[in-house]
């Protein structure tokens, strides 16, 4: 068993989102990427199916050139391949889930040059 909190011991960079894994299984990654306002990953995409969460705050989510306005509670899920953005309109933690063959390091190069 596997324990992790996406609330405890929440880290920000002060000028692009931080990111720590918070759960590494045999399955899957989950990821949490915390935001502060104004802050964004530029587009981006993956191989891979994902499922993002917003825990926590207001993301401006960009698919194909339409923004979906996500908050507290929303949940998108994406097919691998798809053009993807996201911008923080308020500070902000994230939930990505990771399909197993994904890279946390794709993940931390986006967020490091967004």
């Amino acid at each position: 068993m596997k324990t992790a909190s996406l609330i405890k011991d929440l880290q920000y960079n002060d000028t692009k989102p931080a990111i720590q894994v918070l759960i590494d299984t045999e399955a899957c990654k989950e990821i949490r990427i915390t935001f502060r306002e104004g802050q964004v990953m530029k587009e981006h995409k993956t191989s891979f199916p994902i499922v993002v969460e917003i825990f926590e705050g207001a993301i401006d989510f960009g698919v194909n050139g339409t923004i979906c306005h996500l908050k507290k509670g929303d949940l998108v899920a994406l097919e691998g391949g798809v053009p993807h953005d996201l911008k923080a309109l308020e500070t902000s933690t994230v939930r990505l889930s990771l399909n197993k063959a994904d890279s946390t390091k794709r993940v931390e190069d986006v967020a490091r040059n967004s």
